[in-house]
């Protein structure tokens, strides 16, 4: 038995040569607290915020969907155990900091589970997936006035104050907050009920980029940033694609980042192919290299993870 006090952290012994026996949740928490200690933990760990760690865990997000994507499931599993610690990380701190502990993020998770889905835990049924989904607004509604009280009882301001798209995190990548928040319009009927119409409306915002793109042609680098007016005008279209996006049904951000495979894929045929015959991309001129692309566009892609088709052409 050691002599520390009964809220000192838990120690145990770590060495590179042995893992920590037994694997648990709970040597987890140790392993963290290990770190978090002022004086015999890590110096790097020690010095970090919830905003200084919160990058990392937006970060380990994305790395986790890249290894779905990609469908590495020994690589998921390492994600998520990096997800796992950035979970573990924020509790420990706020811990420390005496506000909640990580048995607290726990529980607070399965209420809502249980709470969100009372016809499997409690006396209600669901005829079908869209009464569940019925439910499942109605409660989150409900949590939302509950949770508004209870900031409302600490002096906090009250969410409800900042209107309809209030509630939509600003925290999250922009493109998927555009969708976010044309949803939430959308339920109070500020919608179009056409794809075309977006497209209409997209056409109209191109010609007005276009015409800030004449008006400041002269002044317009790569290398420096463009004029609020003109970034206005770009975010205008961004904002009109992800619309139309969402009422295709489709995910902008999942699209961007097939098209960005797309790309690396492409442009790597460029290299492989110039570096089979000795030379480097820097040897090739634009009109080799775009040869070299348009032959790149006719090989078939990859197909999905856990698909055995053999693919088809690609566009773009």
């Amino acid at each position: 038995m050691s002599d520390a006090p009964e809220d000192a952290p838990p120690t145990f012994t770590v060495t590179a040569a042995e893992p920590v026996e037994p694997v648990s949740i709970d040597t987890l928490l140790a392993i963290m607290a290990r770190l978090r200690d002022p004086v015999s933990g890590c110096p790097w760990d020690v010095e970090q915020t919830f905003a200084s760690i919160a990058p990392y865990t937006v970060e380990e997000a994305y790395e986790v969907a890249d290894a779905i994507a990609r469908g590495d499931v020994e690589d998921l599993r390492d994600e998520l155990g990096d997800l796992l610690l950035q979970v573990v990380f924020h509790a420990r701190m706020a811990e420390e900091a005496g506000d909640f502990a990580f048995p607290d993020v726990v529980r607070a998770i399965c209420d809502k589970m249980v709470r969100r889905h009372p016809h499997v835990f409690g006396d209600a049924e669901a005829r079908d997936a869209g009464a569940v989904k019925g439910s499942w607004a109605r409660i989150k509604a409900e949590e939302k006035a509950d949770r508004r009280r209870r900031r409302a009882a600490r002096g906090h301001p009250d969410d409800a104050d900042k209107g309809l798209l209030g509630s939509v995190s600003a925290a999250q990548p922009p493109l998927a907050r555009a969708v976010k928040l044309q949803a939430r319009a959308a339920t109070v009927g500020f919608d179009w009920n056409d794809p075309r119409l977006v497209l209409a409306k997209i056409r109209e915002e191109l010609v007005e980029l276009e015409a800030e793109i004449d008006a400041v042609a002269d002044r317009l680098s790569p290398h420096r940033p463009a004029p609020e007016a003109l970034m206005a005008e770009f975010g205008d279209v961004l904002f009109a694609f992800a619309n139309l996006g969402r009422h295709l049904g489709i995910d902008p951000e999942m699209a961007v980042g097939l098209t960005n495979e797309k790309f690396v894929r492409r442009f790597r045929h460029i290299e492989t192919t110039l570096a089979a015959s000795g030379r480097r991309l820097e040897d090739a001129g634009l009109e080799e290299m775009e040869a070299l692309w348009r032959e790149a566009k006719a090989v078939p892609p990859p197909p999905p993870p856990g698909d055995r088709s053999t693919g088809g052409r690609e566009g773009g």
